[in-house]
């Protein structure tokens, strides 16, 4: 399994966890709405890449998109965590991307099929470094961009979320539980796009991160 390392601690990764439709103006976008609950999924922990790495692009697939997201790692696991109590089991915050083969995605939407290959193939969820919770007060009180050869593409506030950090880890330890090593990916804002061989992408949450991917 994979790992991570905040503030000198190695973490191994667990189960990725990742939330769609989670900004409204997103969900406008894609044609959509939010629901009542969070909508959540999975990727493999195979898909994650690290900063450094090259992007690989699926041979299978003419049109994937980014999605820039604020990652949360669990340090501390639990069930029916309380949002009250829930920052206190975080470890750590990234920035990531949540690569989706789009034409493939919607070709198994139209068939009324999973999409876990769009969003679970190898290299589909890159990561940045991770920061310590202590580092961030509050996890609605951020703003994160993401470039793409140097234009902006991306720019989300926290506070916009549906369902912000706390509600998230709440509501996942209650249906899946959550253990040391989770990931969990919080959804992205408008702006999604597709990237293609050559481009530089380039994440960054002012002050703590930034790092740039090159897509192979």
């Amino acid at each position: 399994m994979p790992e991570i390392l905040i503030a000198g601690t190695a973490l191994r990764v667990a189960n990725v966890f990742c939330v769609g439709r989670n900004y409204l103006e997103h969900a406008r976008e894609m044609g959509s709405t939010i629901g009542t609950e969070p909508m959540v999924f999975l990727k493999p922990s195979s898909a994650l890449v690290f900063a450094g790495e090259p992007l690989q692009l699926p041979a299978w697939s003419q049109e994937v998109h980014h999605e820039t997201e604020l990652v949360v790692a669990i340090g501390r696991g639990g069930r029916n965590i309380a949002a009250a109590d829930a920052l206190s089991h975080v470890a750590g915050y990234a920035l990531g991307l949540d690569l989706t083969a789009r034409d493939v995605q919607a070709a198994a939407k139209k068939a009324g099929n999973p999409w876990t290959l769009a969003k679970g193939f190898a290299g589909a969820a890159p990561l940045t470094s991770f920061v310590a919770a202590d580092e961030i007060t509050d996890p609605q009180a951020l703003e994160f961009t993401l470039h793409r050869n140097g234009e902006l593409k991306q720019h989300a506030r926290t506070r916009d979320m549906a369902f912000g950090v706390a509600t998230l880890i709440a509501w996942i330890s209650a249906r899946f539980g959550l253990q040391s090593g989770d990931l969990v990916f919080t959804g992205t804002p408008e702006g999604v796009g597709p990237i293609v061989s050559g481009d530089e992408l380039l994440l960054t949450l002012p002050g703590l991160i930034e790092s740039r991917f090159q897509v192979a």
